[in-house]
């Protein structure tokens, strides 16, 4: 089982930065893909950004070169920093990890972005 945490939302004024945190816990699992996902208000979920196990990244095409997806092995984290934020940004941001074959789901951080 791994339990997945996220943290560091808030509201942010348009144009301004915001880094969202997940932390990935629990006994003998090993993490490959970690990814972000969001869910604005009326809206499907949608899929944000992936990272690999070696570190390669993929961005949706509406956040590419404004948010960046990193991991932190040794600390099981995942991050995504936002920058130039815009209030269509504005959702629940949720985490995602996949270990040994099986999907896992954080409960989600909010982010607003709002002058």
């Amino acid at each position: 089982q791994v339990q997945l945490v996220e943290s560091g939302g808030g509201l942010v004024q348009p144009g301004g930065s915001l880094r969202i945190s997940c932390a990935a816990s629990g006994s003998g699992f090993g993490i490959s893909t970690m990814g972000w996902y969001r869910q604005a208000p009326g809206k499907q979920r949608e899929w944000v950004a992936t990272i690999g196990s070696g570190g390669s990244t993929n961005h949706v095409d509406s956040v590419k070169g404004r948010f960046t997806i990193s991991r932190d092995n040794a600390k099981n984290t995942v991050y995504l920093q936002m920058n130039s934020v815009k209030p269509e940004d504005t959702a629940v941001y949720f985490c995602k990890a996949v270990s040994l074959g099986e999907v896992y789901w954080g409960q989600g951080t909010q982010v607003t972005v709002s002058s």
